[in-house]
């Protein structure tokens, strides 16, 4: 599948975004859930992600505790309430476990936040200076689409574990990693006809470009439809893809997630792997459910993607998608919601040359979420 990639966009914005907003990477993704402990037991155990640091009673925060986990370059920060009310609780509340921050790496944290804010963005948080006896930490932060945020992490003055006010989290219990590398895109999901509106706050607020765009005419099935649009910084560390729902005869998994997470927020987060089967295999044996595509999609996959490294038999046998575009090709799989809500999952992807995101794989995969969503009751 060749993507509608606009070249001479990405370039005008990549010399924007190196002008006035510099992102070196994701730094990290906070989740406010009901029981930090126990998701972070769950993501060590399931996923293979390390213990990294902690944050609560025992380091003198009163009312929050935090749990940190690192696999490669991925790292997430858990987050759950010890008082009643407060921020945190009515984020769960209002949604559920969820995403609260993306966090991104750069190299000045008050820049960042002047250059965004200056443009037009929302302040959530002035640029602050965190200290300890492992150096200091500067952090700043602006809203986005829905309750989500967007924290600039300023870190290069700092050798602790994570930041200050976190301590080392001693390690009596670990996992083997299942070789999870970086987050290759976050999927954000808007409300009806707001997909323009946070794409171009990506464009003027954050120098992002439009990478790719989808339409209810490549994805869609006989039930429903969404529009997406791929918005990326200029060096492609960052890639946002933001979906909105399209009219179709039943309710799509946009609305869906919507109204269980009663707004606008992070759908999935698409994490890099250098072996999907060795990753995949190893999810499965730790209990991660994926959805499933017919045996019938492998009759006929290499006829349109043409020669791959890999036996087809293995990728059967895991539901594993393939796709290719003018680059290369990718493998991708999706697990099931993993949370009470049908809101929040995973994609894991292997890229073997590709830039796209799978559009040949859209129809399949939506009639898999579909299929799920009829034995939820609300497709």
């Amino acid at each position: 599948m060749a993507t509608n990639i606009d070249s001479q966009n990405v370039e005008n914005k990549t010399s924007q975004t190196n002008d006035f907003l510099p992102l070196l990477g994701t730094d990290y993704v906070e989740l406010y859930v009901g029981n930090a402990k126990q998701s972070a037991y769950y993501y060590q155990t399931a996923w293979g992600f390390q213990p990294i640091a902690y944050s609560g009673l025992e380091t003198g925060r009163k009312d929050q505790v935090s749990y940190v986990l690192e696999q490669d370059k991925i790292r997430l920060v858990l987050t759950s309430p010890l008082e009643p009310n407060g921020p945190v609780n009515e984020h769960i509340n209002a949604h559920g476990d969820g995403v609260k921050v993306v966090a991104l790496w750069v190299d000045n944290a008050t820049k960042s936040f002047e250059e965004t804010v200056k443009r037009g963005a929302k302040p959530y948080m002035e640029p602050t200076t965190e200290e300890d006896e492992f150096g200091t930490v500067v952090r700043s932060g602006i809203h986005t689409y829905g309750e989500t945020v967007h924290i600039f992490v300023e870190r290069k003055n700092y050798k602790g574990a994570f930041l200050p006010g976190y301590k080392a989290w001693d390690k009596p219990y670990t996992t083997k990693d299942n070789g999870l590398k970086y987050i290759d895109h976050m999927v954000g999901n808007v409300g009806w006809n707001e997909m323009n509106t946070w794409c171009e706050f990506y464009a003027k607020v954050m120098g992002f470009a439009q990478l790719v765009s989808f339409d209810d005419k490549d994805i869609s099935t006989e039930y429903t439809a969404l529009m997406s649009k791929v918005m990326s910084n200029g060096n492609g560390r960052i890639k946002f893809p933001i979906n909105e729902p399209a009219e179709g005869r039943k309710k799509s998994q946009i609305e869906e997630y919507i109204d269980f997470y009663n707004g606008a927020g992070v759908q999935h987060m698409a994490l890099a792997t250098d072996n999907i089967i060795e990753t995949v295999t190893g999810l499965i044996d730790r209990g991660v459910e994926f959805l499933t595509v017919p045996s019938s999609y492998y009759d006929t996959v290499l006829d349109r993607v043409g020669e791959i490294d890999e036996d087809l038999e293995p990728l059967k046998k895991l539901g594993i998608l393939i796709d290719r575009d003018d680059e290369g090709y990718l493998l991708q799989i999706f697990t099931k919601p993993v949370l009470d809500r049908p809101t929040m999952f995973f994609e894991i992807i292997q890229r073997k040359g590709a830039q796209s995101f799978g559009k040949g794989n859209f129809k399949a995969l939506f009639e898999a979420i579909e299929r799920e969503q009829e034995q939820r009751g609300t497709l």
